[in-house]
């Protein structure tokens, strides 16, 4: 009789210990925002933020108008085809070092998640390119897999 106290005393700590992280896990979750627009990395954040959302219009909008710019069709089909697949990815937005008034180079770090619980994750350091446009800041270039290989590409002469 003792031990089915102790046993049921274990069992209800365990589902108020389950409860509790549930309930802590629910609450705190919020919801990204987009941020201001004004700086290189806000434009950054608010592309990826943009496409994690699945806003791609918005997305789009912060593309640098460019000879052989994709068109809005073209930007949404590659990530809904999953001809760029974000969803193992994440970005670490680093350092932004200005080349001129109206071009930025902006430190990225891409981090992969990992295959299989038992293997880390890889990172690549990369470099993003933006330029300012009407007062504004546009992408020009962006690393893989938050931007087209073919994108902003002369087309080939025949």
């Amino acid at each position: 009789m003792k031990h089915d106290r102790f046993l049921l005393g274990i069992l209800v700590f365990i589902g108020l210990l389950v409860a509790a992280a549930l309930a802590l896990f629910f609450t705190r979750r919020e919801s990204q925002t987009y941020g201001a627009e004004d700086t290189p990395e806000g434009v950054m954040r608010n592309y990826v933020l943009a496409l994690q959302n699945h806003d791609f219009e918005r997305a789009y909008g912060y593309l640098a108008d460019k000879y052989n710019k994709p068109t809005l069709d073209n930007f949404q089909q590659a990530f809904l085809n999953r001809q760029l697949d974000i969803s193992g990815a994440a970005i670490q937005i680093g350092k932004v070092e200005m080349v001129a008034s109206e071009q930025a180079l902006v430190d990225v770090t891409i981090v992969y998640a990992a295959a299989d619980p038992f293997s880390p994750g890889s990172s690549s350091n990369m470099t993003a390119s933006l330029v300012k446009q009407n007062g504004a800041w546009r992408i020009s270039n962006m690393p893989y897999p938050y931007w087209g290989w073919d994108w902003y590409q002369p087309t080939p002469v025949k």
